[in-house]
Protein backbone atom coordinates (compact mmCIF):
# COMPACT_ATOMS: atom_id res chain seq x y z
CA UNK A 1 0.00 0.00 0.00
CA UNK A 2 1.07 3.47 -0.70
CA UNK A 3 2.10 5.89 2.57
CA UNK A 4 0.85 9.15 1.26
CA UNK A 5 1.57 12.50 3.39
CA UNK A 6 -1.15 14.44 5.17
CA UNK A 7 -0.91 16.98 2.85
CA UNK A 8 -1.90 14.73 -0.12
CA UNK A 9 -4.49 13.20 1.95
CA UNK A 10 -6.36 16.65 2.54
CA UNK A 11 -6.03 18.10 -0.58
CA UNK A 12 -7.31 14.85 -2.37
CA UNK A 13 -9.41 14.53 0.08
CA UNK A 14 -11.11 18.14 -0.55
CA UNK A 15 -11.03 18.66 -3.88
CA UNK A 16 -12.67 14.85 -4.95
CA UNK A 17 -15.27 16.06 -2.09
CA UNK A 18 -15.83 19.32 -3.98
CA UNK A 19 -15.88 17.55 -7.48
CA UNK A 20 -18.56 15.45 -6.55
CA UNK A 21 -15.78 12.30 -6.97
CA UNK A 22 -15.16 11.43 -3.29
CA UNK A 23 -17.26 8.25 -2.13
CA UNK A 24 -20.13 9.33 -0.22
CA UNK A 25 -18.51 7.72 3.51
CA UNK A 26 -15.17 9.16 3.01
CA UNK A 27 -15.96 12.58 3.27
CA UNK A 28 -19.62 14.16 3.83
CA UNK A 29 -18.85 17.45 5.81
CA UNK A 30 -21.36 19.23 3.70
CA UNK A 31 -24.48 16.82 4.13
CA UNK A 32 -26.93 16.98 6.82
CA UNK A 33 -27.19 15.28 10.04
CA UNK A 34 -30.32 13.77 8.48
CA UNK A 35 -29.20 12.34 5.18
CA UNK A 36 -27.84 8.61 5.26
CA UNK A 37 -24.98 7.50 4.74
CA UNK A 38 -23.54 4.07 3.10
CA UNK A 39 -20.86 2.97 5.52
CA UNK A 40 -18.68 0.30 5.27
CA UNK A 41 -18.90 -1.78 8.45
CA UNK A 42 -15.59 -4.04 9.63
CA UNK A 43 -15.82 -2.80 13.21
CA UNK A 44 -12.43 -1.92 14.53
CA UNK A 45 -9.87 -4.31 15.24
CA UNK A 46 -8.91 -3.43 18.89
CA UNK A 47 -7.94 -5.32 21.86
CA UNK A 48 -11.49 -6.08 23.28
CA UNK A 49 -10.09 -5.52 26.90
CA UNK A 50 -9.69 -1.73 25.87
CA UNK A 51 -11.42 0.65 27.80
CA UNK A 52 -10.83 3.84 26.57
CA UNK A 53 -9.90 6.76 28.93
CA UNK A 54 -13.24 8.52 28.37
CA UNK A 55 -15.63 6.16 28.85
CA UNK A 56 -15.83 6.69 32.58
CA UNK A 57 -16.13 10.13 32.87
CA UNK A 58 -19.37 9.74 30.02
CA UNK A 59 -20.87 7.87 32.87
CA UNK A 60 -20.42 9.69 35.69
CA UNK A 61 -21.38 12.91 33.67
CA UNK A 62 -18.01 14.44 34.09
CA UNK A 63 -16.78 14.57 30.12
CA UNK A 64 -20.00 16.97 29.55
CA UNK A 65 -19.02 19.14 32.36
CA UNK A 66 -15.84 19.49 31.39
CA UNK A 67 -17.17 20.14 27.78
CA UNK A 68 -18.97 22.74 28.95
CA UNK A 69 -16.73 23.95 30.78
CA UNK A 70 -14.23 24.69 28.11
CA UNK A 71 -17.09 25.95 26.06
CA UNK A 72 -17.89 29.03 28.76
CA UNK A 73 -13.84 29.93 28.15
CA UNK A 74 -14.13 30.72 24.41
CA UNK A 75 -16.41 33.72 25.34
CA UNK A 76 -12.73 35.77 26.06
CA UNK A 77 -10.73 32.82 24.43
CA UNK A 78 -7.37 31.22 26.47
CA UNK A 79 -7.51 27.97 24.90
CA UNK A 80 -4.67 28.15 23.32
CA UNK A 81 -1.36 29.94 24.80
CA UNK A 82 -2.27 33.00 22.96
CA UNK A 83 -5.02 33.90 24.89
CA UNK A 84 -6.29 36.36 22.29
CA UNK A 85 -9.24 37.08 24.46
CA UNK A 86 -11.51 37.21 21.68
CA UNK A 87 -15.43 36.71 21.93
CA UNK A 88 -16.20 33.31 20.19
CA UNK A 89 -18.94 32.94 21.60
CA UNK A 90 -20.45 36.19 20.58
CA UNK A 91 -19.23 34.86 16.59
CA UNK A 92 -15.73 36.70 16.64
CA UNK A 93 -12.51 34.59 14.96
CA UNK A 94 -9.99 34.79 17.36
CA UNK A 95 -5.71 34.58 16.31
CA UNK A 96 -6.44 30.94 15.16
CA UNK A 97 -9.13 32.07 13.19
CA UNK A 98 -11.74 30.24 14.63
CA UNK A 99 -15.24 31.05 16.03
CA UNK A 100 -17.46 28.76 18.02
CA UNK A 101 -18.55 27.53 15.16
CA UNK A 102 -16.51 24.19 14.75
CA UNK A 103 -15.38 23.47 11.02
CA UNK A 104 -13.75 20.58 9.89
CA UNK A 105 -12.10 19.99 6.19
CA UNK A 106 -11.67 16.17 5.86
CA UNK A 107 -11.90 12.74 7.71
CA UNK A 108 -11.02 9.79 6.80
CA UNK A 109 -9.23 6.67 7.63
CA UNK A 110 -5.40 7.69 7.25
CA UNK A 111 -2.52 5.31 6.50
CA UNK A 112 0.32 7.97 6.52
CA UNK A 113 0.85 8.53 10.50
CA UNK A 114 2.53 5.82 12.80
CA UNK A 115 2.42 2.28 11.81
CA UNK A 116 1.12 1.86 15.68
CA UNK A 117 -1.74 3.69 14.89
CA UNK A 118 -2.26 3.17 11.12
CA UNK A 119 -2.16 -1.22 11.58
CA UNK A 120 -4.62 -2.74 9.02
CA UNK A 121 -7.68 -0.47 9.54
CA UNK A 122 -5.90 3.02 9.78
CA UNK A 123 -6.18 6.14 11.74
CA UNK A 124 -9.64 7.46 11.90
CA UNK A 125 -7.87 11.35 10.99
CA UNK A 126 -10.50 13.61 11.53
CA UNK A 127 -8.44 17.18 10.27
CA UNK A 128 -10.02 20.92 12.10
CA UNK A 129 -9.87 23.74 9.95
CA UNK A 130 -7.44 26.31 11.37
CA UNK A 131 -4.62 26.85 13.68
CA UNK A 132 -3.15 29.20 16.85
CA UNK A 133 0.63 28.05 15.66
CA UNK A 134 -0.06 29.53 12.10
CA UNK A 135 3.65 28.53 10.61
CA UNK A 136 5.28 30.16 7.76
CA UNK A 137 6.51 26.48 6.02
CA UNK A 138 3.23 24.97 6.80
CA UNK A 139 2.56 21.76 4.46
CA UNK A 140 -1.34 22.24 4.82
CA UNK A 141 -1.72 26.34 5.18
CA UNK A 142 -4.83 25.71 3.17
CA UNK A 143 -6.78 24.20 5.83
CA UNK A 144 -4.72 25.62 8.97
CA UNK A 145 -4.42 29.50 7.77
CA UNK A 146 -6.54 29.33 4.30
CA UNK A 147 -10.11 28.79 6.15
CA UNK A 148 -10.75 25.64 4.16
CA UNK A 149 -13.52 23.27 5.49
CA UNK A 150 -16.69 23.24 6.60
CA UNK A 151 -19.20 23.88 8.99
CA UNK A 152 -20.20 21.05 11.10
CA UNK A 153 -22.77 20.96 14.30
CA UNK A 154 -21.34 18.87 17.41
CA UNK A 155 -23.38 16.29 16.90
CA UNK A 156 -22.24 15.60 13.68
CA UNK A 157 -18.39 15.55 15.02
CA UNK A 158 -20.04 12.42 16.97
CA UNK A 159 -21.73 10.97 14.24
CA UNK A 160 -17.80 11.18 12.05
CA UNK A 161 -16.05 9.14 15.14
CA UNK A 162 -18.60 6.16 14.97
CA UNK A 163 -18.30 6.07 11.22
CA UNK A 164 -14.72 5.96 11.27
CA UNK A 165 -14.87 2.80 13.95
CA UNK A 166 -17.53 1.50 11.99
CA UNK A 167 -14.78 1.56 9.05
CA UNK A 168 -12.47 -0.90 11.34
CA UNK A 169 -10.21 2.63 12.31
CA UNK A 170 -7.96 1.50 14.93
CA UNK A 171 -8.48 5.24 16.88
CA UNK A 172 -9.83 8.64 16.75
CA UNK A 173 -7.03 11.05 15.37
CA UNK A 174 -7.83 14.83 16.40
CA UNK A 175 -5.42 16.40 14.03
CA UNK A 176 -5.13 20.11 15.40
CA UNK A 177 -7.90 20.13 18.00
CA UNK A 178 -6.33 23.12 20.74
CA UNK A 179 -8.94 25.92 19.34
CA UNK A 180 -12.07 23.18 19.15
CA UNK A 181 -11.26 21.21 22.26
CA UNK A 182 -15.01 22.15 23.88
CA UNK A 183 -16.47 20.58 20.94
CA UNK A 184 -14.53 18.01 20.95
CA UNK A 185 -14.91 16.77 24.59
CA UNK A 186 -19.12 17.70 23.78
CA UNK A 187 -19.11 15.70 20.73
CA UNK A 188 -16.50 12.15 22.76
CA UNK A 189 -19.79 12.11 25.20
CA UNK A 190 -22.41 12.04 22.53
CA UNK A 191 -20.16 9.55 20.48
CA UNK A 192 -19.50 7.35 24.07
CA UNK A 193 -23.06 7.01 24.94
CA UNK A 194 -23.65 5.48 20.71
CA UNK A 195 -21.14 3.22 21.63
CA UNK A 196 -17.59 5.00 20.54
CA UNK A 197 -14.60 2.86 22.23
CA UNK A 198 -11.74 3.63 20.40
CA UNK A 199 -8.50 5.43 21.45
CA UNK A 200 -8.66 9.23 21.32
CA UNK A 201 -5.62 10.63 19.92
CA UNK A 202 -4.47 14.25 21.03
CA UNK A 203 -2.64 15.19 17.41
CA UNK A 204 -1.42 18.54 18.47
CA UNK A 205 1.57 21.62 17.64
CA UNK A 206 2.43 20.72 21.39
CA UNK A 207 1.82 24.28 22.38
CA UNK A 208 -1.01 23.59 24.85
CA UNK A 209 -1.80 25.25 27.98
CA UNK A 210 -1.55 23.31 31.20
CA UNK A 211 -4.97 24.60 32.35
CA UNK A 212 -6.67 22.95 29.32
CA UNK A 213 -4.65 19.90 29.38
CA UNK A 214 -5.42 19.04 32.98
CA UNK A 215 -9.09 19.44 31.97
CA UNK A 216 -8.53 16.95 29.34
CA UNK A 217 -7.26 14.11 31.85
CA UNK A 218 -8.94 11.52 31.63
CA UNK A 219 -10.36 11.50 28.28
CA UNK A 220 -7.13 11.41 26.17
CA UNK A 221 -5.49 8.24 25.44
CA UNK A 222 -2.60 9.01 22.97
CA UNK A 223 -1.18 12.54 22.71
CA UNK A 224 0.76 12.83 19.84
CA UNK A 225 2.37 16.18 20.07
CA UNK A 226 5.09 18.10 18.17
CA UNK A 227 8.27 19.50 19.72
CA UNK A 228 9.35 22.26 17.03
CA UNK A 229 11.76 24.37 18.12
CA UNK A 230 14.46 24.54 21.01
CA UNK A 231 14.64 28.07 20.58
CA UNK A 232 12.04 31.06 21.42
CA UNK A 233 13.74 33.27 18.18
CA UNK A 234 13.14 30.85 15.79
CA UNK A 235 9.39 29.79 16.99
CA UNK A 236 8.96 33.67 16.78
CA UNK A 237 10.20 33.91 13.33
CA UNK A 238 8.72 30.94 11.81
CA UNK A 239 5.06 30.49 13.73
CA UNK A 240 4.19 34.03 14.13
CA UNK A 241 5.75 35.12 16.88
CA UNK A 242 4.98 31.84 19.32
CA UNK A 243 8.25 33.02 21.20
CA UNK A 244 7.07 31.07 24.00
CA UNK A 245 6.75 27.74 21.89
CA UNK A 246 10.13 26.19 23.79
CA UNK A 247 8.96 26.44 27.23
CA UNK A 248 5.36 26.32 27.00
CA UNK A 249 5.75 22.71 25.24
CA UNK A 250 8.69 21.84 27.36
CA UNK A 251 6.08 22.13 30.55
CA UNK A 252 3.11 20.71 27.88
CA UNK A 253 4.95 17.06 27.69
CA UNK A 254 5.84 16.74 31.09
CA UNK A 255 1.93 17.20 32.15
CA UNK A 256 1.10 14.70 28.98
CA UNK A 257 3.60 12.66 30.29
CA UNK A 258 2.43 12.75 33.81
CA UNK A 259 -0.97 11.78 32.41
CA UNK A 260 -0.69 8.89 29.98
CA UNK A 261 3.15 7.67 30.59
CA UNK A 262 5.16 6.18 28.08
CA UNK A 263 4.03 4.91 24.70
CA UNK A 264 4.12 1.48 23.94
CA UNK A 265 2.67 -0.68 21.04
CA UNK A 266 0.20 -3.82 22.91
CA UNK A 267 0.87 -7.28 21.92
CA UNK A 268 -1.11 -6.78 18.75
CA UNK A 269 1.50 -3.68 17.60
CA UNK A 270 -1.05 -1.28 18.23
CA UNK A 271 -1.20 1.68 20.57
CA UNK A 272 -3.37 2.39 23.00
CA UNK A 273 -2.31 4.82 25.64
CA UNK A 274 0.93 7.13 26.25
CA UNK A 275 3.07 10.08 25.01
CA UNK A 276 4.36 10.35 21.33
CA UNK A 277 6.94 12.69 20.65
CA UNK A 278 7.47 14.38 17.37
CA UNK A 279 9.89 16.35 16.01
CA UNK A 280 10.68 17.77 12.16
CA UNK A 281 14.45 17.99 11.42
CA UNK A 282 14.69 21.78 9.50
CA UNK A 283 17.34 22.63 7.40
CA UNK A 284 20.12 24.11 8.51
CA UNK A 285 19.44 23.11 12.32
CA UNK A 286 16.85 26.08 12.92
CA UNK A 287 15.01 23.75 14.89
CA UNK A 288 16.85 23.55 17.18
CA UNK A 289 17.53 19.13 16.99
CA UNK A 290 20.17 18.63 19.09
CA UNK A 291 18.55 20.93 22.12
CA UNK A 292 15.62 18.83 21.85
CA UNK A 293 16.53 15.62 21.86
CA UNK A 294 18.64 16.70 25.22
CA UNK A 295 15.94 17.81 26.77
CA UNK A 296 13.83 14.98 26.03
CA UNK A 297 16.73 12.40 27.56
CA UNK A 298 17.24 14.34 30.68
CA UNK A 299 13.56 15.15 31.34
CA UNK A 300 11.76 11.88 30.01
CA UNK A 301 12.06 8.64 30.40
CA UNK A 302 14.97 6.94 28.35
CA UNK A 303 12.35 4.41 26.49
CA UNK A 304 9.72 7.75 25.53
CA UNK A 305 8.53 7.31 22.23
CA UNK A 306 10.17 9.96 19.34
CA UNK A 307 9.63 10.21 16.20
CA UNK A 308 12.47 12.05 14.28
CA UNK A 309 11.07 12.99 11.03
CA UNK A 310 12.11 13.93 7.96
CA UNK A 311 9.38 15.08 5.44
CA UNK A 312 10.19 18.76 6.04
CA UNK A 313 9.60 20.23 2.34
CA UNK A 314 9.16 24.50 1.79
CA UNK A 315 5.74 25.19 1.49
CA UNK A 316 3.05 28.47 1.89
CA UNK A 317 5.55 30.78 2.66
CA UNK A 318 9.09 29.04 3.08
CA UNK A 319 10.49 30.41 0.26
CA UNK A 320 10.64 33.40 1.70
CA UNK A 321 13.49 33.00 3.76
CA UNK A 322 16.38 31.03 2.37
CA UNK A 323 17.25 28.85 5.06
CA UNK A 324 14.71 26.58 5.18
CA UNK A 325 13.80 27.03 1.40
CA UNK A 326 15.38 23.65 0.58
CA UNK A 327 14.53 19.99 2.11
CA UNK A 328 16.76 18.33 5.31
CA UNK A 329 19.92 16.73 3.41
CA UNK A 330 20.92 13.44 4.59
CA UNK A 331 23.71 14.47 6.21
CA UNK A 332 21.17 16.50 8.42
CA UNK A 333 18.95 13.84 9.12
CA UNK A 334 21.43 11.23 10.03
CA UNK A 335 23.06 13.43 12.83
CA UNK A 336 19.52 14.38 14.52
CA UNK A 337 19.82 10.03 14.30
CA UNK A 338 22.92 9.87 15.97
CA UNK A 339 22.13 12.68 18.46
CA UNK A 340 19.46 10.73 19.68
CA UNK A 341 21.57 7.06 20.14
CA UNK A 342 24.14 9.29 21.72
CA UNK A 343 21.70 11.01 24.45
CA UNK A 344 20.53 7.22 25.31
CA UNK A 345 17.02 7.53 23.76
CA UNK A 346 15.73 3.78 23.32
CA UNK A 347 12.33 4.27 21.45
CA UNK A 348 13.22 6.12 18.24
CA UNK A 349 11.28 5.65 15.12
CA UNK A 350 13.53 6.56 12.30
CA UNK A 351 12.53 4.01 9.36
CA UNK A 352 10.56 4.63 6.70
CA UNK A 353 10.77 8.71 6.62
CA UNK A 354 13.94 9.65 4.86
CA UNK A 355 12.57 10.67 0.79
CA UNK A 356 16.31 10.43 -0.79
Amino acid sequence: MEIISRRQFIKSSFYLAVSGLWPAFFLNIGCKKSQTIKVKETEANIDPNFEPAYLRLHISGELRKRGEELWNIMESCSLCPRQCGVNRLAGDRGFCRASSQLEISAYQPHYGEEKSLVGRGGSGAIFFTNCGLRCVFCINWEVSQGGVGEPIEIEYLAEMMLKLQKMGCHNINLVTPTHYSPHIVLAIDIAAGSGLRLPLVYNTCGWERLDILKRLEGIVDIYLPDFKYSDGKMAAKYSSDADTYPEITRAALLEMHRQVGVAKPARDGLMYRGLMIRHLVMPNRVSGTKEVIEWIAKNLPEDTYLNIMSQYRPMYKAFEYPEISRRVSRQEYNEAVRWAKEAGLTNLDIQGYFPF
